[in-house]
């Protein structure tokens, strides 16, 4: 898959969650940059397209925009 980013991104591991609303949804986050990540969710169905991302328990939170969805992974730019 070829895509244009504005930063490296680092292959990673991590635990996190998208929060929206009232919602939580658990994640893992694949890979990420200064500027945007790679979401791997079980259903991307019902996310919206602007949410919170919460990067290990709690140790930071960026604001997302989705980029691209594609079965089980968001790709996301962070505003």
């Amino acid at each position: 898959m070829n895509e244009a980013r504005q930063s490296n991104r680092r292959r990673m591991s991590r635990i996190g969650s998208i929060s929206f609303g009232v919602t939580t949804i658990t994640c893992t986050i694949p890979n990420l940059s200064l500027t945007g990540a790679t979401i791997e969710v079980w259903s991307h169905f019902g996310i919206p397209d602007r949410f919170t991302l919460v990067i290990g328990m709690g140790k930071g939170q960026r604001l997302c925009s989705v980029v691209w969805r594609r079965e089980k992974h968001i790709g996301v730019v962070f505003l």
